[in-house]
């Protein structure tokens, strides 16, 4: 049986939901200047708002002036915590200015009221893909030990406004996201970077990330000051990448493919640098700016817990020129936009990431993102239900045989929102169907699926209406 503290919800992003992103002194933000793509389509980072293009995170969908009646749908589901963002530039518009916007302070005053009028906990992320837009142009983004400083800033203005209000905190969303320097959306997004020809991309990575690892540890040690009763985490992307085969070089690919992956948990928790990456910088002659007082920092600023996004698996195997490749899982079914659905791969990581660090796990985003028919003022979303029942079988496996400590379960979306890496809401994850054509003129647009009232008997019952599918 769960706790009964248990943290049932959902999970959504400023930069995705909010809109109103000039209102009120918000400044731009790195996902202002995205416009829209799709699965076939990247989205385009434009120099500034250019004439012409479509930029859906303009809108969103339109909570800043809807948040009342979509907190109102996730209390009517049971939720006892939210999963949300705030964003940087909401706060500080430019991100280096001595003050705060207080109209920015202001709205999440009312949304964290909100929620606390029906006992739902706000479970923050500081920053979820949506750093000022300014600080990329006069500084480089995260390129810039400033950041540091500015970051901490911006921190320390929330743990001290929300003190009493929010208790669960995470600094930066799915910062080992870039790793995988390929991608231009990682960089951007998460540290405000687009990487040029001529630099070496793998030392810039390592790098921001090193800025990005003091920054969370002095947040962790401000916000314990400020208040005692924090829990602050770290948020990683996670999926099991297995073996390809059986052979021993895949089992290693395997290996070294996971601690890739680990490598941001690995410091954040920990709070040393791993020997396999020292080793790694050492024998690509990377050489960081890293000072004696940021490793004292990151042993003082480990994290209470690591909250996860759990969306697919994929393979390892072993390339001799490459050492290895990782590849799509064969194994499995996939979703629409060819993702892997892997329900004990849930498992699976619950127990890896437990065992390795003996830390609560918090899973912060798991979901289907699918194609929804709003029909009869409702959506029959049968394969999203099927999809978040078997991945909560698994969690609650690795809790009742496995004895991993998981706190919570916020599935991605709580409600239809923008989608972060094409800027459609035709790959609609939420609970709640969103009609943007509504939101357009005003209107709120909602529309509870049939994953609504299902999720809802999930929390009333704690998660007991599955226990004979536990075992």
């Amino acid at each position: 049986m769960l706790d009964k503290n248990f943290l049932w919800g959902g999970a959504v992003a400023a930069n995705q939901y909010e809109g109103a992103w000039n209102v009120a002194g918000k400044g731009l933000s790195v996902a202002d200047v995205m416009t829209k793509g799709s699965a076939k389509k990247p989205r385009e980072i434009t120099a500034g708002i250019l004439p012409g293009k479509e930029y859906p995170n303009h809108l969103g969908i339109d909570f800043y002036h809807h948040y009342k009646a979509e907190i109102k749908l996730f209390a009517e589901m049971g939720f006892k915590c939210f999963r949300l963002s705030i964003a940087w530039s909401r706060i500080f518009p430019k991100g280096d200015e001595e003050k705060p916007n207080e109209a920015g302070l202001k709205f999440y005053d009312d949304v964290f009221a909100e929620c606390l009028k029906y006992q739902i906990q706000p479970v923050v992320t500081l920053s979820h893909f949506e750093m000022p837009y300014y600080l990329t142009k006069k500084y480089g983004g995260w390129r810039n030990r400033k950041m540091i400083s500015f970051f901490l800033k911006y921190a320390e203005v929330c743990f001290k406004r929300y003190r009493g209000k929010v208790k669960y905190w995470m600094t930066f969303n799915e910062i080992n996201n870039l790793i995988d320097t390929d991608n231009p959306f990682n960089a951007w997004t998460g540290a405000g970077v687009v990487y040029s020809e001529n630099e070496n991309v793998e030392q810039t990575m390592y790098q921001i990330a090193h800025y990005q690892f003091v920054a969370s540890a002095l947040a962790v040690q401000v916000g314990k000051r400020i208040d005692a009763r924090n829990q602050i985490g770290c948020m990683l992307h996670l999926g099991p990448i297995y073996p390809a085969s059986c052979k021993p070089l895949d089992q290693i690919a395997s290996l070294k493919a996971m601690d890739r992956r680990f490598f941001f948990s690995d410091v954040q928790i920990r709070g040393t640098y791993p020997k396999y990456t020292l080793k790694h910088w050492e024998k690509q002659n990377l050489n960081l700016d890293i000072t004696n007082k940021d490793l004292e920092n990151l042993k003082k600023g480990t994290v209470d817990f690591l909250g996860f996004s759990y969306y697919k698996s994929t393979v390892a195997e072993y390339d001799e020129k490459n050492t290895y490749v990782e590849k799509a899982n064969p194994h499995v079914p996939k979703s629409a936009w060819d993702w892997a659905i892997d329900p004990v791969g849930l498992r699976y990581i619950l127990n890896l990431a437990y065992e390795r660090y003996q830390k609560p796990l918090f899973i912060v985003e798991n979901g289907l993102g699918a194609f929804d028919e709003l029909k009869d003022e409702t959506v029959n979303d049968d394969y999203r239900i099927n999809y978040l029942q078997e991945h909560i079988v698994q969690m609650l496996k690795a809790i009742e045989i496995d004895g991993v400590n998981v706190i919570g379960y916020t599935p991605w979306a709580a409600i239809d929102i923008i989608s972060a890496s094409t800027g459609e809401i035709e790959k609609r994850y939420g609970f709640i169907y969103i009609d943007l054509e509504q939101v357009k003129k005003g209107a709120a647009g909602f529309y509870r699926k049939k994953s609504f009232k299902w999720y809802q008997h999930i929390i009333s019952t704690n998660g007991d209406c599955l226990a004979d599918q536990v075992g």
